[in-house]
């Protein structure tokens, strides 16, 4: 069965779809109602990079809607240090669970493992590849925020070389009609390759290096944090380390209904001042991860969200 490796395996209308399933479902994953549509299935948690986020939204997903999660845990404690390979990993896990959300520092690797398995697999990061999960819950962030998806102007700021979560959801923004701004250290520049594709695809994209000079017209501000573990030298990081910080006194001129967005976590590139302004939507971007990887596990496995979830779901 069909996971989610890319943002390309899904079309606008299952967006759509499932970015309204989600919506049905926020009062199920802020623990208002119960809704076990997931009772009986398990999910694999397979997360061979660290993750806070996306490893306990995940699971939060899965049990807000009954059901259960096994989890590969630490890798040193797991077989993979004695050499078992991912294909086996994978055909192991494949016999014990529904479906299963994995990430994994080898870009290719989650096309790699749907190969290799029967049920399906969402990415949760490919080393610097794509990250689709999260791009689902930013769409939902970004259309709670202003009602739509269609024609927002969006910059997006910081490491664009290496964050994963920026290309996929570059790939998705340009597909409904957004013009990007793409901010960052020369060092850190969106891949060649994927800019060339988004201007094909028919992008408005603008790359620069001054962010400050572009937020004041945008709707979204879509910051990102320096990713040391993805150099391979320490002095090409040194050089980049601190290029972008983000103060309220930045604000002034903004749009007001302008949101700040970060995948987290956040280093030194967001200050703690812009946290109570009405523009910071981070924490709110967080918890969404919940209810958009609860719409899309049911849409994976084929279960129907009710048109009414507050009358088929139970108090808790």
């Amino acid at each position: 069965m069909a996971g989610l490796i890319t943002m390309d395996d899904l079309t606008n209308e299952q967006i759509i779809n499932i970015l309204d399933d989600a919506t049905r479902l926020l009062p199920v994953a802020k623990g208002k109602l119960f809704l076990p549509l997931l009772q009986g299935r398990i999910l694999g948690n397979l997360f061979f990079e660290p993750s806070t986020r996306t490893r306990m939204s995940f699971e939060t997903a899965m049990k807000r809607l009954g059901g259960e999660v096994v989890n590969l845990g630490d890798i040193k404690n797991s077989s993979v240090v004695k050499g078992e390979t991912l294909f086996d990993t994978i055909q192991m896990v494949d016999g014990y669970t529904d479906i299963i959300a994995m990430r994994h520092p080898r870009q290719g690797a989650a096309q790699y493992a749907q190969d290799s398995a029967r049920v399906p697999i969402m990415n949760g990061g490919d080393g610097a590849g794509h990250h689709p999960t999260q791009t689902m819950l930013d769409l939902f962030t970004i259309r709670q925020a202003h009602g739509t998806l269609e024609g927002l102007k969006v910059v997006l700021a910081g490491d664009l070389r290496y964050g994963r979560t920026v290309h996929s959801l570059s790939h998705a923004l340009t597909r409904f009609g957004c013009e990007l701004i793409f901010a960052s250290p020369e060092l850190l520049k969106m891949p060649t390759e994927i800019v060339s594709d988004l201007r094909e695809n028919g992008a408005n994209v603008i790359e620069t290096e001054d962010l400050l000079g572009s937020i004041n017209d945008a709707d979204v501000v879509y910051m990102t944090r320096i990713q040391k573990e993805r150099f391979a030298d320490e002095d090409e990081y040194s050089r980049c380390a601190g290029a972008y910080r983000l103060h309220a006194d930045n604000l002034a001129d903004v749009k007001s209904e302008m949101i700040i967005m970060h995948p987290l976590p956040r280093v030194d590139e967001i200050h703690a001042s812009v946290d109570s302004t009405r523009h910071a939507c981070y924490f709110n971007q967080a918890f969404n991860g919940v209810v958009a990887r609860m719409a899309l596990i049911c849409y994976l496995l084929g279960v129907t969200v009710p048109i009414d979830v507050e009358s088929e779901g139970g108090a808790l």
